[in-house]
């Protein structure tokens, strides 16, 4: 399907970052512990995730790489994912450990690229793009009404998101003080 010019990745971008806070409110609405809201929000929440596949596909596929959006599309990723987690750890459903150990680490790697980039960026890697995905649909996880007998399960998958988190984090920094990485 070809979407209109005007339509555009940083629009996408964009749209994603606005429409946060409906994914906020869904989760919070009746209390926080109606199912059918908690549906609602993952719903909300996953078109989010999918609206950041998009925008780095429509980018490639128009050659319409920019600056802004290099610089806005993680800024959205890190605003989406730490506004359900912070939304679902005052709701009581995901332990403020995991949401501080996970958003410490994401804020601590954006000041530390912002404090390196006149010495040469790092790209994404593929830990990091897995890193995310297991950070995503753990968090999904704790959106979606799921019976205790797979509480087992969700927990398993945010343990690994945490490990990968953490250790994605030290490969990053090492990774950026070796010499041969910096342009």
């Amino acid at each position: 399907m070809k979407l209109p010019e005007f339509i555009t990745p940083n629009l996408i971008t964009v749209a994603r970052l606005l429409f946060v806070p409906v994914g906020v409110y869904t989760l919070f609405k009746n209390g926080g512990s109606d199912p059918t809201w908690q549906y609602i929000s993952w719903v909300v929440f996953f078109l989010l995730g999918l609206s950041d596949i998009a925008d780095g596909n429509l980018a490639r596929s128009r050659n319409s790489i920019t600056e802004f959006g290099k610089f806005l599309d993680p800024v959205a990723d890190k605003v989406m994912i730490a506004a359900a987690m912070i939304s679902l750890s005052i709701l009581d459903r995901l332990p403020w450990w995991i949401t501080v150990v996970i958003l410490a680490r994401e804020i601590g790697i954006t000041l530390f690229r912002l404090s390196i980039i006149k010495r040469g960026v790092i790209a994404a890697n593929k830990g990091g793009k897995i890193k995310s995905a297991f950070q995503n649909f753990g968090v999904g996880f704790y959106v979606l009404p799921l019976g205790s007998n797979l509480f087992w399960f969700r927990d398993a998958f945010m343990a690994i998101a945490v490990v990968l988190t953490i250790a994605t984090g030290i490969y990053y920094v090492q990774s950026a003080l070796r010499p041969h990485h910096l342009s």
